[in-house]
């Protein structure tokens, strides 16, 4: 199945989390067996010659695929959280969402130094979420090897904000 055919399994939900956003809701691709292994196969599959040795998985709908990716390529996933949900020694670093800003966090011990990352996520926008954990990783002390999302928002032009990192989208839309 192309890629791009997944869209259909994603639905489009109006003014959440507040008026104007249109939330890209993945629930029903996910709970597809078959839709929801085409997502992490085709991750896998684009970087599993790519020397990497751990998946970072931005909190929360980038867990549930991070981790399936993870496991597929016998590798360790890190959590980015919000702030204030990690209980250890962490870097911080805040951020412009579309629509306000945040506080991601990561464990200070997430990685050796030198670690080549893979950032997996549910969502490309404006690219500011990304920007801020490669930032995170930097400060760990990583090294990003590419970055996976199921969804890319073309309009929002967030892959210019990646420029030097590979970038890989299942879903291209340009409707946000």
């Amino acid at each position: 199945m192309p890629t791009q055919q997944l869209k259909k399994f994603v639905i489009d939900i109006p003014d959440f989390p507040k008026k104007g956003i249109i939330f890209k809701d993945i629930t029903t691709l996910l709970k597809n067996g078959e839709k929801f292994r085409v997502v992490v196969d085709s991750i896998v599959k684009k970087f599993k010659t790519k020397k990497i040795d751990a998946i970072v998985s931005i909190e929360a709908r980038g867990f549930i695929v991070g981790s399936v990716v993870a496991y597929k390529l016998g590798i360790g996933i890190i959590p980015v959280r919000k702030k204030g949900k990690l209980p250890y020694l962490k870097y911080s670093v805040t951020y412009d969402l579309e629509y306000g800003t945040d506080t991601l966090e990561i464990h200070q011990d997430a990685f050796k130094k030198g670690a080549r990352v893979l950032i997996v996520d549910d969502l490309l926008a404006t690219g500011g979420t990304a920007q801020a954990v490669i930032k995170l990783i930097k400060k760990a002390g990583g090294e990003v090897a590419g970055l996976a999302f199921i969804i890319e928002l073309l309009p929002l032009k967030g892959r210019d904000k990646l420029k030097g990192y590979p970038v890989y989208s299942l879903i291209k839309d340009r409707y946000c």
